[in-house]
């Protein structure tokens, strides 16, 4: 099965309201999904099935986050490491060096700086 990948990019993650309904969803469409919560700016990955990753973006999509941005569209994933078994559910870090990081050991560091525009 080709796995399929999404990054977002809010103006922020606050609400455990919205993060529990997204927990929900990530279990409900059998994907993989990491949020930087808590502040400035509000990040999220997702990884799955394509129509998993499509389904999630769009319950994110519903929720009308401030500043929404799908800066990476649902495509299939062209990283050079072999990701370890993901998961499914849920995930959040709390700084975006954390995030990097996640990013980095997914070998998607480069994928990554593109979509939120740092490279």
């Amino acid at each position: 099965m080709t796995l399929f990948h999404a990054l977002i990019r809010t103006h922020h993650i606050t609400s455990r309201k919205k993060v529990a309904h997204l927990r929900k969803a990530a279990g409900k469409f059998d994907c993989y999904a990491l949020l930087r919560s808590g502040g400035c700016p509000g990040i999220m990955y997702c990884k799955g099935g394509e129509e998993s990753v499509k389904e999630w973006v769009g319950a994110v999509q519903r929720l009308r986050y401030k500043d929404f941005q799908l800066v990476s569209k649902p495509a299939p994933i062209e990283s050079k490491v072999v990701e370890p078994e993901e998961r499914i559910g849920l995930f959040e870090v709390e700084s975006v060096k954390e995030f990097a990081a996640a990013m980095e050991n997914r070998g998607l560091s480069e994928w990554w700086k593109r979509g939120m525009e740092f490279a």
